[in-house]
């Protein structure tokens, strides 16, 4: 196996193969037809003596040697890459390109209108809202399988980039005709309340449940649950409280019968952060992208 006789277009799409999981999909962002895919892909088979990819469900799932030559592979195709698109500009208008977005949620229900919305002059950008385990997070960007990920401020390498996009403040959430939502919301009737934490974690406290500890009190939980949805839906039937983000909670109040108040004590911020990998951070396609981003953001 010569090293020498393998393709550089080749290493292009089996990347693009590993990062969009489809032959389809690996067509279209190569602007290619599937044929000329799946003949690409042949010849790296023959090349490894390896599947390279298999399919599972809808998936082509990478193989062990797949995973190993991405590893070692990418770094320095990355740098090509970074090398070339810099001497290239970036036409949204024209240009055809798909946006691989990590969201949670609660981000996906505040970002995506407004990012769809500023993305209606250009209809040749696509975009794929997926939600990423933190853990993986700086894999994904790292692999090319995210370009951008959005979500709290989280301990990363040197070779994630990130800034903060927003500043989120907490509220209290309770039904319209809740007591506490007539007489006025203080600390007194805070903790004599019940309440619904959202967590995807089974136990420990919430972000409010620290500063609450720090003053030398503690709420009762009485609920908790996953989705900030389904604990409106909750409060608006009962008598429970829900702390949650401003943003959410504003957009939740337009089709649900609730209250917003302030909380009865400092509350820390949610600072929302974004993320992308380094070595993608000068190529234009996502150095404008970026900036749409930043823009809903303001």
């Amino acid at each position: 196996m010569a090293t020498n006789r393998l393709d550089l277009n080749l290493l292009h799409v089996f990347d693009t193969i590993y990062r969009e999981g489809s032959l389809t999909r690996a067509a279209k962002a190569l602007h290619l037809t599937q044929p000329a895919v799946s003949h690409s892909l042949a010849r790296l088979r023959e090349h490894f003596n390896d599947p390279l990819f298999t399919r599972q469900g809808n998936r082509m799932v990478p193989t062990p040697l797949a995973r190993r030559f991405l590893e070692s592979m990418r770094p320095g195709l990355t740098q090509i890459q970074s090398a070339v698109n810099q001497f290239h500009a970036f036409d949204p208008a024209t240009q055809r390109k798909t946006y691989s977005l990590g969201l949670r949620d609660i981000l996906e229900s505040t970002f995506l209108p407004q990012l769809m919305k500023r993305l209606a002059p250009y209809p040749e950008l696509d975009i794929v809202s997926q939600r990423v385990a933190r853990r993986e997070m700086e894999t994904q960007l790292a692999a090319g399988k995210l370009d951008f990920a959005v979500d709290v401020l989280l301990p990363v390498s040197s070779q994630t980039g990130h800034e903060r996009l927003r500043r989120d403040r907490l509220v209290v959430l309770a039904r319209q005709d809740h007591p506490l939502a007539r007489q006025g919301l203080d600390m007194e009737g805070y903790l004599a309340a019940r309440h619904v934490l959202v967590s995807s974690r089974t136990e420990g406290p919430g972000l409010e449940d620290f500063e609450l500890s720090r003053l030398g009190v503690h709420r009762d939980i009485r609920l908790r649950c996953q989705h900030y949805f389904a604990a409106c839906r909750v409060i608006e039937e009962t008598d429970l409280l829900l702390t949650m983000p401003e943003t959410y909670a504003r957009l939740l109040s337009e089709h649900a019968r609730i209250a917003i108040m302030a909380p009865p004590a400092e509350l820390p911020a949610i600072d929302v952060h974004l993320y992308w990998h380094t070595a993608y951070e000068r190529e234009p396609a996502l150095v404008w992208f970026r900036d749409q981003l930043k823009a809903i953001s303001q």
